[in-house]
């Protein structure tokens, strides 16, 4: 069974000018896949995503996580958005235990999990800083630590390199190659840049202009582990010409 399911999702916002965002999406994501959502602006990877995190419901067709249809967030489904949305008055360490320790789970359950997960983004040394001590960089490591110790089974990403300069995007991009090597959680990985798609995903879905729908689904022929090295490498680069075919079709 597929980790998420879509068949046949359409949402339509109402108004006085009703906005079409999503028409007869289809999407199969398996266990510990890494896919990404390609597209321009505002052809609805975002709104895809929130439907997925259940932030908001689906005009038609029907969305599972897990086999379990999907109406409400849940702790199964983490979320990383653009900005990291730290608590400023609290330190690293009180960000990152702060869902487990609000949902009532017991201090020995999570310490251990918050620890190895503040080792794996590199934020040990860190762990008594409050967010405003931090760099972009290292709130959004924050923000993905936080997320992975609730132990969500789902990783759902929007643009959450889109603010960083390119320097530390790329050293962002780097770690998240780095941390799915070592979980393999499922992620859906919102983008708009080609590069990165490549770089991070297993598969790569193009979406067309709104009405969003899948356009094309791109499987990514570049073995793991991978680094930064195959940016500049022939395979990548034929695949992000043939992407940019695509997107301009």
């Amino acid at each position: 069974m597929s980790n998420i399911s879509i068949t046949q999702l359409d949402k339509t916002y109402p108004g006085v000018t009703a906005v079409h965002a999503l028409d007869r999406i289809d999407l199969q994501v398996e266990q510990g896949e890494f896919i990404a959502l390609l597209g321009p602006s505002g052809c609805g990877k975002s709104t895809l995503l929130n439907l997925i995190a259940g932030f908001e419901a689906p005009s038609a067709g029907e969305l599972r996580v897990g086999g379990q249809p999907i109406d409400r967030p849940g702790p199964e489904r983490g979320v990383v958005f653009q900005e990291a949305a730290l608590f400023p008055w609290l330190n690293v360490w009180e960000n990152v235990v702060f869902g487990p320790k609000i949902a009532g789970v017991p201090k020995r359950d999570y310490t251990a999990r918050a620890e190895e997960m503040l080792e794996i983004t590199g934020l040990s040394a860190f762990k008594r800083h409050l967010p405003v001590q931090l760099s972009g960089g290292m709130r959004q490591r924050v923000g993905i630590a936080r997320v992975l110790t609730l132990g969500s089974k789902v990783l759902l990403m929007d643009e959450p390199f889109g603010a960083l300069d390119a320097q530390t995007r790329l050293t962002m991009q780097e770690l998240l190659l780095s941390v799915w090597q070592t979980l393999r959680t499922t992620v859906v990985f919102v983008t708009h840049d080609i590069d990165e798609a490549i770089l991070l995903a297993d598969t790569i879905y193009v979406m067309s202009a709104r009405p969003g729908r899948i356009a094309t689904r791109i499987a990514v022929p570049i073995e793991r582990p991978r680094s930064l090295d195959l940016i500049t490498g022939e395979v990548f680069n034929e695949l992000k010409r043939e992407i940019l075919k695509q997107m301009r079709h």
